[in-house]
This record gives structure tokens, C-alpha cells and sequence, in this order.
């Protein structure tokens, strides 16, 4: 069924609720390859909810999402690349053994790029992640997502607790390791530093969809950046 679906994220009338709160509802969403699209909300709007739905770490309460023309499950999970938001490796590890780790576990994860990505950032390979700031702990988690070969990659929040300084080489390391083929769906706050990357747009509120379109055309027609753009819809 997936060699004939177009798209690779597919969301048809998706709602998850935790208990009272309904996190999405109703969704609809169509991505297909070749798009690096930004996941614009503010906080509790859904997007995280979004990406765990996609990853199969939770189920939907209705509706359906589709990865590749498949429910999440274990053919699904090969495809996609997942960044949480949140620190999920063990901070006794050195660094170079967490790589190592994830060239045994992910066939499609390319050890070479992955050490070459860590010299870069100047991240100490034979250091342990407790011994590293939250900042540097949040590029290793990236480097190893990144460095898959991957149909879709997730990434919450992959430049919320990077210095500024840091933040221009990792967004062009998203943009130099994602195959042509592949999609890029990045949820964040720091619009004005993703923007220039981003080709195509989804603004989340109350877990609707309340804007989407490509980003050039979205700026032609407001006249506005979309960090000014997104301020506008979700003025307080």
C-alpha cells in the first residue's frame, strides 16, 4: 500500500483527547516529499501530540494518520527520524558510544556522517552526557537523528536550548542531511531563525490547522515575514 500513497504524513479527521483536553481535533493533513515545513503554534496547540501520533507512541482517540499509506506500527517507525523535546538518552554514555549504539540499532544510520557532524559542533566524542550542557546534549540527540537515512524526520524543538551562535550551523546541518525525497516537519518558537529555510507552513491552534499554504506565497500575500505573520494570528 505505501509504494502507491503520494504522501508521507497523512492525517484524515485525526483526534487525540487526554482525558477532558482534546489535544487535535478533527485534523486533516497532507505532506509529500521533497518539503521542509514548519509546525507553527503556541504552547498546547498540539504539535507535540502531533509528532507522537505520527511516531505510533500514541494512538488516536478518532480519525486516522497514515505513514507512507501505513498505520504507525513497526514498518512505519524504519521511516521516520523522531527528535522529542525532551532528553531521552543515558546520561552515563560517552558520546561515541551512543553513536555506536545507534549504527548497531538503525540500519539506515550512517556512522561516518554522524562522527563527522559531532568534530564539527566541537562536542567531546569520548565525553559522558552528564557532563555536557543541556545545549550541547540537545545537538548530539540531533546529530543522531539527523544522521539517518530517513523518509520522514520529526524534530520538536531542535534549536529551543541552542545558543544563537550555534543555531545557523544546525539548521544547515537539517538542511544538508535530509535526503531530497525525504520531508522535514520542524515544530518551534524561533520562527524568525527557521524561516528562511522553510518552503511550506502549518499554523496549529487549539489543534486545528488555522493557516497552511507555501511560505513564499503566504509572505506575497500578507506582505509580511512569517515571524510577523505568525504573530498576527496568534496575537493574545
Amino acid at each position: 500500500m505505501s509504494e502507491h500513497s503520494p504522501y508521507l504524513l497523512e492525517a484524515r479527521s485525526l483526534t487525540r483527547s487526554f482525558g477532558r483536553n482534546v489535544a487535535l481535533s478533527g485534523l486533516d493533513l497532507r505532506l509529500a516529499p521533497g518539503h521542509i515545513v514548519g509546525l507553527l503554534g503556541p504552547n498546547g496547540s498540539g504539535k507535540t501530540t502531533l509528532m507522537k501520533l505520527a511516531c505510533g507512541l500514541i494512538k488516536p482517540t478518532a480519525g486516522e494518520i497514515l505513514i507512507d499509506g501505513e498505520k504507525p506500527g513497526p514498518e512505519s517507525r524504519s521511516k521516520v527520524a523522531y527528535l522529542p523535546d525532551t532528553s531521552y538518552l543515558n546520561d552515563n554514555m560517552r558520546v561515541s558510544d551512543i553513536v555506536e549504539m545507534y549504527a548497531d540499532f538503525y540500519a539506515d544510520f550512517d556512522r561516518e556522517a554522524a562522527f563527522s557532524l559531532i568534530r564539527d559542533l566541537k562536542v567531546d566524542e569520548k565525553a559522558r552526557l552528564s557532563t555536557l550542557s543541556k545545549g550541547t546534549r540537545e545537538k548530539v540527540q540531533l546529530v543522531l537523528v539527523m544522521s539517518r537515512r530517513a523518509k520522514l524526520y520529526l524534530l520538536d524543538e531542535p534549536i529551543g536550548g541552542v545558543d544563537p551562535a550555534a543555531r545557523e550551523y544546525i539548521i544547515n546541518t537539517i538542511i544538508g542531511n535530509y535526503h531530497p525525497e525525504s520531508t522535514v516537519l520542524i515544530s518551534t518558537h524561533l520562527i524568525y531563525d527557521v524561516e528562511p529555510v522553510l518552503d511550506h507552513v502549518l499554523f496549529l491552534k487549539e489543534g486545528r490547522i488555522v493557516m497552511e499554504g507555501g511560505v513564499d506565497e503566504l509572505r506575497e500575500q500578507s506582505g509580511k515575514s512569517l515571524d510577523a505573520l505568525f504573530r498576527e494570528v496568534f496575537r493574545c
